[in-house]
């Protein structure tokens, strides 16, 4: 089922939802599913699963050649996705990116979803690779998820690549794309910022799913502008519980986005990981009492690999 009839059956019910990582090389995936078993039972009606690019560098040999090596590589989405419908009859909506695909890869990709009977996508620029600095697409790519969700729209409407292929199906993808409470950090201004997200609606993105944030003020606010800017669509405010004090530098740095003054303060004073955790459970489950309470079509948890914080805010809403 989409996600867009899953919110639209939910009748004004917040529904929860969270996204899991494909775990990594040579884990084995019962790791993956004892992070999820536990969130089971609040009922998600979709499961979000991340796509990470393979990361690399240049080795030089004795001889001066440089050798192009591979050093972090997670298994495939789309098995993942596969696994987890199978293992918990759940929908599982997978993470399409730009970088490091061509638009052939990505069709395969698609059509390999489609085969499988999963109906969602989340269409995403995706992050640069550490090696690279700043964002650089495949060459037979795409260098905006505009342009992804513009593929995967045409597909939908049975147009592949190759126009003089036969025998083709359309397929027929909820997509989704992402939204910066906070602005997204390249864009030049909020204008700009929202400008783009109306473009990738125009492609044909059906959902927005906001990155984390920690003020809800900041929420409130964006949706009030894209509103204004003519976005309808649902959108799902992205949350995450800090759980180490180490995060009131690590997620700003990595995300983006602003801590408030109260909830760092707090996190900052705390005895250690332990305590600070606490703090960032109650202010997660405070800040999704808020979002309930203004009727938000669902809640979405960033896991980050790890439930139990989740588990613990969810057994306090849902």
């Amino acid at each position: 089922m989409k996600v867009t009839e899953h919110l639209t059956r939910a009748d004004g019910k917040t529904l929860f939802s969270f996204e899991v990582l494909p775990p990594k090389k040579g884990e084995n995936i019962q790791n993956l599913f004892s992070n999820i078993e536990p969130l089971m039972e609040f009922k998600p009606p979709f499961i979000d699963v991340t796509y990470h690019r393979e990361e690399y560098v240049y080795r030089q040999h004795p001889n001066g050649f440089l050798e192009k090596k591979t050093v972090r590589k997670r298994p495939g989405t789309v098995g993942i996705c596969a696994a987890i419908k199978n293992r918990f009859d759940v929908d599982t909506v997978p993470h399409l990116i730009c970088g490091g695909f061509s638009k052939e890869e990505t069709e395969n990709a698609l059509i390999d979803l489609h085969f499988l009977g999963i109906d969602n996508v989340l269409a995403l620029r995706g992050d640069p690779i550490k090696s690279e600095g700043h964002f650089k697409p495949d060459p037979d790519g795409h260098a905006y998820a505009a342009d992804l969700i513009g593929q995967v729209a045409n597909l939908n409407k049975g147009e592949y690549l190759d126009e003089e292929q036969d025998d083709t199906w359309a397929t027929n993808f909820c997509i989704g794309t992402a939204g910066y409470p906070e602005k997204h950090f390249e864009s030049p201004n909020y204008g700009a910022d929202l400008r783009y997200l109306k473009h990738k609606v125009d492609r044909g993105a059906e959902y927005i799913v906001t990155q984390m944030f920690f003020d809800n003020e900041q929420f409130f606010n964006f949706e009030k502008r894209c509103r204004e800017a003519g976005i309808t669509v649902p959108i799902i405010p992205g949350l995450k519980p800090l759980t180490t004090k180490s995060q009131l530098t690590m997620l700003p740095r990595a995300f983006y986005l602003n801590i408030p003054e109260e909830l760092a303060d707090a996190v900052h004073h705390s005895a250690d990981n332990a305590a600070a955790r606490e703090i960032g459970i109650e202010w997660c489950i405070n800040q999704s009492k808020e979002l309930m309470a203004h009727g938000v079509p669902c809640l979405h948890y960033y896991s980050m690999g790890k439930s139990e914080s989740i588990r613990r805010v969810a057994a306090a809403l849902f």
